[in-house]
């Protein structure tokens, strides 16, 4: 069978699957539909909080962007995995003795204000809409290759089957169907790098694979490793060592930063807390975030030799290649217009480093689309011509200066001419890694409309089956906003999911850390600490990377701050303001006091604070 008949093969198994398991988990009560009932086994919990988190920007994205960075592209490994320390440390054991449904819920009840929540129902929203783009245009990608259909219908196909699942069963049904997306994501993951690593280098372990020598390879009799091989290839186009740190715009600083806005941002994700409700005990709540990391290093320890793989691939098979020698992968990417090549005249691609600005485009492309391209680039030829600038490099995707990077997991397999049913196994993956995220999402936008918005602050008389008509009809409208994100995405899948973490963690980090371990603490700081907080970040990812502000530099920084970086910047405002403005206002009244030291007690030593308990709810 072709790659296309093994995808919609493995595609239509896999939907089939979550499908079948929402229906098995259908609910007709809001604790099912928001926490699960409360009794998710640790290690499953692990592993649904693992497929959660790990989305797109894991799965497709993550080693694209090693793969362009080389060593600088760690911080993505060091952040998204660090954050999980703070997790099982500073926050999981005491918002699961807390016990309410969602963050909103928390910060509505510490801070012992409608106000509070309601800033708290905007972060988590914003936060959620945005970290979800970066899920749609996953789905749209995989579609449009494998499957050969449009992005937007791509895109259509991703929401109705979210729409399913996630309004029929919510969290209940969402948690096990996100058990069985992990096994197909790491499955989809795991078996094509093994393969690639024993084609490339004789060792069946990624990781061995990546520091040994190329197979077939040799240079004075000696052996070639594939990192020695990398930067040697890096250097003759232009581009940096692929093992040297700190080039280029990720300097020390903004390494720094981003790893940081990660972490914190990991430990105030929405999507990611709510998952340490749905377990009987704090002991479990401990347990499942040490399961999800170690489920969650199965995937990224194996990252940076899968990109590491794909870029020595694309580099030695694509290089200075004439158009009769272009491989068979890159024709099918082509289409997709992911990867492009307008041929500057000499009939051979060439991939170096270059100007940023430029845009290069060949093969089917309408001929209107195509004759305005060709255009474009003879007016840039004419312009670097004149100032005597090197006309490369000429492979790329539409406005950056390279293929895009969210292609290369999907196109490793195929750039290492793996057998059809791996290549088809890799798209149910990265649409398995795309969908458990947007469905976790998809809630938390719902709960927090539905039950923080509506049913705590508008109708507190709403009955249980208006709460749950009312939670899958938000579900229906979020999915068709995610759509929209998907069919115009802001960004590459990992840049927009990098925005999510830096507004979690300037908004929800530090209200939810000095609600745990400070008393004092009261309402209107807090409240005015949040505002500061993501206003700040949100403004500045938005002018930095949209409206073209110039990063700031502080008068002693080289590069400027990182947009991706900005959230630590944002959670230090943050946590000042609301310390700044405590001693001016009164502290929590005594009934809130109380709950505060009942949560920090060991778990033995006093009643856990529950949702049921509280009459409210």
């Amino acid at each position: 069978m072709d790659v296309q008949t093994w995808t919609y093969l493995f595609v239509g198994l896999t939907f089939a699957l979550y499908l079948v398991i929402a229906w098995m988990s259908r609910v007709r009560d809001t604790q099912g539909f928001y926490v699960a009932g409360r009794g998710v086994p640790a290690a499953a919990n692990g592993m649904a909080t693992a497929s959660d988190w790990m989305s797109a920007a894991s799965f497709l994205s993550m080693a694209g962007l090693i793969a362009t960075m080389g060593y600088a592209g760690g911080v993505y490994l060091l952040g998204w995995t660090g954050g999980y320390v703070l997790l099982a440390l500073l926050l999981a054991p005491y918002l699961r003795k807390f016990g309410h449904y969602t963050v909103p819920d928390f910060i509505g009840d510490r801070y012992d204000s409608q106000p509070a929540r309601l800033v708290a129902v905007i972060c988590a929203v914003f936060v959620s809409f945005t970290y979800v783009a970066g899920q749609m245009r996953g789905v749209g990608i995989v579609f449009s290759r494998f499957l050969e259909v449009d992005i937007n219908v791509g895109v259509f196909i991703g929401m109705v089957i979210v729409l399913i699942y996630a309004t029929l069963s919510g969290m209940k049904g969402i948690t096990w169907t996100q058990v069985a997306q992990y096994w197909v994501l790491i499955t989809a993951f795991l078996i094509p790098a093994i393969a690639i690593s024993i084609k490339l280098t004789g060792h069946a372990v990624p990781q061995i694979g990546l520091g040994s020598s190329l197979q077939g390879e040799s240079a004075g009799g000696g052996a070639v490793y594939l990192l020695e091989r990398l930067n040697q290839i890096n250097t003759d186009l232009g581009f940096s060592d692929y093992t040297t740190a700190f080039v280029g715009k990720w300097d020390k600083v903004n390494v720094f930063l981003v790893a940081l806005a990660l972490m914190l941002g990991t430990a105030g994700l929405p999507h990611v807390i709510v998952r340490f409700y749905t377990v009987k005990s704090v002991k479990d709540a401990r347990w499942s975030a040490c399961w999800a990391l170690f489920f969650i290093s199965l995937l990224y320890l194996t990252a940076p030799a899968t990109a590491a793989f794909a870029r020595y691939y694309m580099l030695v098979g694509l290089n200075e290649k004439s158009a009769a020698e272009v491989p068979t992968w890159f024709r099918s990417w082509e289409q997709t217009g992911l990867v492009l090549w307008l041929d500057d005249g000499d009939g051979r691609i060439r991939y170096a480093a270059g100007d940023d600005n430029e845009i290069f485009r060949g093969g089917n492309l309408p001929a209107a689309e195509l004759a305005s391209l060709r255009t474009g680039h003879q007016v840039w030829l004419e312009t670097a011509g004149a100032k005597g600038i090197d006309a490369r490099p000429e492979l790329r995707a539409k406005g950056l200066s390279g293929p895009d990077r969210d292609i290369i997991v999907l196109a490793a397999p195929e750039m290492a001419e793996l057998s059809a049913w791996m290549i088809a196994l890799v798209a149910a993956g990265g649409l398995a890694a795309a969908l458990s995220t947007a469905g976790g999402l998809l809630l938390v936008i719902s709960s927090s409309i539905a039950h923080d918005l509506y049913f705590r602050i508008l109708n507190p008389q709403a009955d249980e089956k208006k709460r749950l008509l009312v939670g899958r009809g938000v579900i229906g409208v979020a999915v068709v906003i995610a759509g929209l994100f998907g069919i115009y995405p802001p960004g590459f899948v990992s840049q927009v999911v990098a925005f999510a973490f830096g507004l979690a963690a300037a908004s929800f980090f530090p209200a939810i850390v000095l609600g745990i371990f400070t008393k004092r603490v009261g309402t209107v700081p807090a409240v005015c600490g949040m505002i500061c907080g993501i206003g700040i970040t949100a403004y500045y990812i938005l002018a930095v990377v949209y409206f073209e502000m110039a990063p700031w530099t502080f008068g002693f920084l080289e590069r400027g701050i990182n947009p991706q970086g900005f959230g630590v910047l944002g959670m230090l405002l943050n946590t000042t303001v609301t310390l700044a403005l405590t001693p001016f206002f009164p502290a929590p009244g005594e009934r809130v006091q109380e709950m505060i030291d009942a949560v920090r007690e060991p778990e033995d030593a006093g009643a856990a604070v529950n949702i049921e308990a509280a009459p409210e709810h």
